[in-house]
């Protein structure tokens, strides 16, 4: 120390060294898994509260896309000037469905699927995959038809192949594995479909 700097310091009081008390819990170790579990329960609370299964990231609020039409078609034997309400259905992704939605958590939805395992994620888009391909080929079909009675078989039809596919996609999203869900191949569905 310099005899200059020892003047200066000479009249100032010297601090006690300050130590705070002892922590109850200790600070978490933020390079360990354990320091995710915060985070990760604060995700899985703000999934379940946005209804989107936190363990696969899926929300069943998609299918209310698919049983809209199902609805539609369901109206069309009774009423089958209701076909025009069906023709104006248009396909949506799981994305666009839910940014055009007003769900409470559409941007978690969108990030949550998006995160999700391939094998959840892939049979669950094959499924939608298939529901739309029905529902335009139904579509097409209903459009170009002059028959009341053809419309009314089609949209018959169309329900009846529909509704399981929509539950098998409800059971991927509830944690049901793909291949318990879906004990055909979607893809056979519409080959089956196409060739009649």
């Amino acid at each position: 120390m310099s005899p200059y700097s020892a003047a200066i310091n000479a009249d100032r009081p010297k601090l006690a060294r300050m130590s705070a008390p002892p922590l109850k819990k200790p600070m978490p170790d933020f390079d360990s898994p354990a320091a995710d579990r915060p985070t990760e329960s604060a995700r899985t609370a703000a999934l379940r509260a946005a209804n989107i299964n936190p363990k696969n990231g899926l929300a069943t609020d998609y299918l209310n896309h698919f049983n809209e039409a199902i609805m539609l078609l369901e109206m069309i034997p009774a009423m089958p000037e209701c076909a025009g309400d069906f023709l104006s259905w248009q396909p949506l992704t799981y994305a666009e469905h839910f940014v055009a939605s007003n769900f409470k958590g559409r941007d978690l939805a969108v990030a949550a699927y998006n995160e999700a395992r391939d094998d959840v994620r892939v049979p669950f888009d094959e499924i939608c995959d298939t529901m739309t391909s029905i529902l335009m080929a139904i579509r097409d079909a209903v459009e170009t038809s002059n028959q009341d009675v053809t419309k009314m078989r089609l949209a018959e039809n169309a329900v009846g192949w529909l509704k399981p596919l929509v539950a098998k996609a409800g059971g991927i999203i509830n944690g049901i594995s793909g291949s318990e869900a879906d004990d055909a191949q979607p893809q056979s569905d519409v080959d089956l479909i196409m060739s009649n």
